[in-house]
């Protein structure tokens, strides 16, 4: 099962799959250069040194039948080519947000709208932004009340796996609402 992790400039992403992943994950970090000044947008991450230039990849086992393979976007918008590429064959996304600087997961909640493709809104909780409750991120955002949103920190495998686990079960009543199958129990 193909997951993405996506959303804005430094919002957690490459943490978030880090977090969970059963094998060391595949990171295409590099360093933050001069080169960037004026490009990357550092508002409220100035400390951030690295971003991520490819894709982000970490894999998780539910059973032999059943393993997850989670793919992180990159965030900045010079990166988005590659997003269609990495949603190919998803099955569903985590859109990881971050209070500071909501506005910057709208291309991403707009990404998977457009494709129908089933979303979850992840707030991760950095330990120096303010704690928005989730109905205020789902009216900031303008998400639909079908679309799952939760609070969690993509710093803590626990807290990773409750959203891939969201993400999991909406995907499933989604996909049988599409097929007119009733709601799961």
């Amino acid at each position: 099962m193909k997951l993405l992790v996506a959303g804005g400039f430094g919002v957690g992403k490459t943490t978030m799959v880090g977090s969970v992943s059963e094998v060391p994950p595949l990171r295409t970090e590099e360093a933050l250069t001069v080169a960037s000044t004026g490009i990357d947008d550092l508002s409220g991450v100035e400390r951030k040194t690295t971003t991520t230039v490819a894709l982000d990849f970490g894999r998780i086992t539910i059973s032999p039948e059943l393993i997850l393979y989670l793919f992180g976007t990159p965030g900045q918008d010079r990166f988005w080519f590659m997003w269609d590429e990495l949603a190919l064959g998803a099955l569903g996304a985590v859109v990881l947000a971050d209070t500071r600087r909501l506005e910057s997961c709208f291309p991403a909640v707009d990404f998977f709208e457009r494709r129908g493709l089933p979303f979850v809104v992840g707030v991760n909780c950095f330990d120096n932004a303010y704690r928005y409750g989730t109905e205020e991120v789902r009216s900031a955002l303008e998400v639909d009340q079908n679309v799952p949103v939760l609070l969690c920190d993509a710093r803590d495998r626990e807290s990773t796996k409750l959203v891939l686990v969201t993400l999991i079960q909406h995907i499933m009543t989604t996909n049988r609402a599409k097929a007119g199958a009733p709601p799961l129990p």
